[in-house]
């Protein structure tokens, strides 16, 4: 063995086994703890993996058979929790999204029903309250019933809707006690029952408005009063229209009436007693606009008793031979306006009766009819007076007159301060008329007693006539005074009837301009020896 200097080889190798023993011994210390370290997180990886699933496997199997990645695991393990609640959040949502959608079909189904109209509503319609509207079912007690809402509502609508059509028979719409400035708002159309079941034994009016203030019918719609079936009886028990007599055909031959519809027999008779189409009464600040009345059984539309009325673009029909049907008939009323307005009817356009005053009608059109009249007063012996009337700027075509005074024998009262100023004629039979003579049957009993008749004005009355241009006939015992004529120019056209001069009886006043044709038979000035008025004839 070599000596190195007292130090053996052989020591030398001990000492070196021995520092190799130290490092093993340290070597697997250090092995086994890196083992523990590792099984646990092989171990902390697996449960991760199961909670996973099948999807996540072959990342586990990578950790389980190459080096492991300490960060790894903690960089996946966040990432877990989400896919819970984005699996579970849908389910308690979905009933509350459907739940709304169910409430909005219900209203839908029961939209056509009526439903009465909430409390504190101004508009009150037909239909709310069971009117059908299709023409057929009776809905007279819907219209009784809406204006009996109505009423109770200052300035409240009664609404008649449009695109309907409501048969309605005999109905009054009534106060004193409905509350004021109420609106019947007409766009559809009322139609009167024609079966004669309805009517009993007839009534004097059909839509009746009484004791109401600030009352106002409006709109675009239609009173229909089914009138054919009244008219068919004419000529046996309808009066007739005095001046008819003076229209003379060229044939001598009578005047005929076309035939009227034939009736239903189903339907029976209609009572002898007509009823007016619409009718006011008792009634202050009246209007109606816009509306049509047409074929009424007789008047279309009547003012009786009714102070403040206005009438304005609003339209009357019915045919020329209708009976009796007058187109508007005042009576006993006061300060009232109408104008802008058409009326075609079988008698006068526009009746003024006992107990008018301050009337004013401008604008108006007429024809077929039988022109705007005063008139006929004092029949059956009673007293009429009428007073301050204005006719101007009116159009008439295929009138049997055009502006007339009418009065009964054996009458009293007076007419005075009428003025037809601006009236254009064509084709009128009897332009201007006075007839104190008037009697709508076939004989009249001669009376001396009359109405007095004075202060008419007739001015700028220009077109052509038929049968004769001027007719005055008043009384023996009552002379019309104050008559006066301005700007009359009226050309004759022959079409089937003879023609005539002007006519006068017992007619005073003044030719303020010539005339053409010439009115020489107008007595000018004052009648000599006339009888003063008595006490109880003044108005």
């Amino acid at each position: 063995m070599v000596n190195m200097g007292g130090f053996s080889f052989r020591s030398l190798a001990f000492m070196l086994f021995i520092v190799f023993l130290v490092w093993s011994a340290s070597f697997d210390t250090c092995i086994a703890r890196r083992g523990k370290h590792w099984r646990q997180r092989r171990s902390n990886s697996a449960s991760l993996a199961k909670k996973k699933g099948k999807s996540h496997g072959n990342g586990h199997h990578q950790h389980h058979t190459g080096v492991p990645k300490p960060k790894a695991p903690p960089h996946k393990a966040p990432a877990l929790p989400p896919p819970a609640p984005k699996e579970k959040a849908p389910k308690p949502k979905a009933p509350p999204h459907k739940a709304p959608a169910l409430p909005p079909p219900a209203p839908k189904e029961k939209s056509p029903k009526p439903s009465p109209p909430q409390k504190g509503s101004t508009t009150f319609n037909v239909l709310d309250f069971g009117a059908k509207g299709n023409g057929k079912s009776d809905d007279t007690k819907a219209f009784q019933a809406a204006w009996a809402a109505a009423c109770k509502v200052a300035a409240s609508t009664m609404i008649v809707p449009a695109e309907y059509a409501f048969l309605v028979g005999p109905i009054s719409f009534s106060g004193p006690y409905c509350q004021a400035n109420i609106v019947f708002q007409l766009d559809g159309t009322i139609i009167a029952p024609s079966n004669a079941n309805a009517w009993g034994r007839g009534l004097l009016q059909w839509l009746e408005f009484t004791k109401l203030v600030g009352i106002t019918i409006q709109g675009k719609g239609t009173i229909d009063g089914s009138g054919s079936v009244w008219w068919q009886d004419y000529p046996f028990e309808d009066p007739i229209d005095s001046e008819s007599e003076l229209i003379i055909p060229l044939n001598n031959t009578v005047q005929q009436h076309p035939p009227m519809p034939i009736r239903n027999e189903l339907d029976g008779k209609m009572p002898s007693i007509k009823p007016t189409a619409l009718r006011f009464y008792g009634s202050f600040n009246v209007t109606v606009t816009g509306i049509t009345i047409q074929n009424s059984p007789q008047c279309h539309l009547k003012f009786d008793n009714c102070v403040g009325v206005a009438v304005h673009d609003m339209r009357v029909s019915s045919p020329g031979d209708s009976p009796n049907t007058d187109g508007i008939h005042l009576q006993n009323s006061k300060d009232v306006l109408i104008h802008s307005t058409d009326l075609a009817c079988g008698d006068d356009c526009v009746s003024i009766q006992t107990g008018c005053t301050n009337v004013y009608i401008h604008n108006v059109n007429c024809g077929p009819g039988h022109g705007i009249s005063i008139g006929g007063l004092g029949k059956d012996n009673t007293k009429a007076c009428v007073s301050n009337i204005t006719v101007r700027d009116v159009v008439m075509h295929g009138t049997m007159t055009g502006v007339r005074v009418k009065t009964w024998q054996g009458g009293s009262g007076s007419v005075q301060g009428v003025l037809f100023s601006n009236i254009q004629v064509s084709e009128v039979q009897l332009p201007i008329v006075i007839d104190q003579f008037y009697c709508d049957k076939s004989k009249c009993k001669n009376q001396t007693s009359a109405v007095a008749l004075s202060g008419i004005t007739y001015e700028n009355i220009r077109g052509t006539y038929t049968v004769k241009p001027v007719h005055f006939a008043c009384s023996d015992a009552l002379p019309c005074m104050d008559v006066s004529l301005t700007t009359i120019e009226l050309k004759p056209l022959q079409e089937q009837y003879h023609l005539y001069d002007p006519f006068c009886w017992q007619t005073f006043g003044e030719l303020k301009t010539p005339t053409m044709p010439p009115i020489s038979c107008l007595q000018i000035g004052k009648p000599s020896g006339n009888r003063p008025q008595r006490d109880y004839d003044a108005c």
